[in-house]
């Protein structure tokens, strides 16, 4: 592969990483507001997990700048940081997530409605799953592992998206008040896995989410 294919398709992997970034920043706020307003509890942590999206996007973004540079040293103290941010972050909301949950079936707590949930895990799904394809099809030309770590996170993204979409989906048409608390419960479970591959990708060590590669 030659040199300037390889500045391509860098380059390429930035901007997606940026496209990651912003995307997050307005799904978290919109999510995290109707997630409020409308007391869904899945729509709200999948709000707060989009802003934590954002750290690790950061990460990946200054990776990538490295890699631009011919820079290919696992070791770098800016990164490990931020996966360790992200991860302890991960961990904050899935212990969250889950003392809520147990609260909200023990009081039988029920959204007021869950529209804006299906709206969002849609456009999410949506560009998730371009964000996935585009992100593995850059790393795999660059045969570059931690790229497609990148995408394989992208697609608990995915999952997670999914998970929102069910639960939203359930309760608006059943009403049964404790499908927001299970699906919360879904997000924890991810956003605890999440966490944990934050903090093995940060001691070079192998991780799900990379489907069974390195993650540094």
């Amino acid at each position: 592969m030659n040199i300037n294919n390889d500045k391509s398709l860098y380059r390429t992997a930035f901007n997606l990483s940026l496209v990651t970034i912003f995307y997050n920043i307005i799904e978290g706020l919109v999510s995290a507001y109707f997630g409020y307003t409308d007391e869904t509890l899945v729509l709200f942590g999948f709000g707060i997990d989009s802003f934590i999206e954002v750290l690790s996007g950061i990460g990946i973004a200054h990776m990538i700048v490295r890699f631009r540079k011919n820079d290919f040293n696992k070791e770098n103290s800016f990164e490990k940081t931020a996966l360790k941010i992200t991860g302890s972050s991960f961990y904050l909301l899935s212990a969250g997530l889950a003392v809520t949950v147990i609260y909200n079936i023990y009081t039988r707590h029920a959204p007021e409605t869950t529209f804006w949930g299906i709206v969002i895990s849609l456009a999410s799904i949506a560009t998730m799953y371009f964000l996935m394809k585009a992100k593995l099809t850059v790393g795999t030309k660059l045969q570059s592992q931690p790229i497609i770590s990148d995408a394989g996170c992208t697609r608990v993204c995915l999952y997670m998206s999914f998970i929102l979409l069910a639960s939203s989906l359930i309760f608006e048409f059943t009403g049964i008040s404790f499908i927001d608390s299970l699906g919360a419960a879904g997000l924890a479970f991810y956003s605890f896995k999440e966490g944990r591959e934050c903090f093995e990708k940060a001691e070079g060590e192998e991780c799900s989410c990379s489907c069974g590669g390195k993650c540094g």
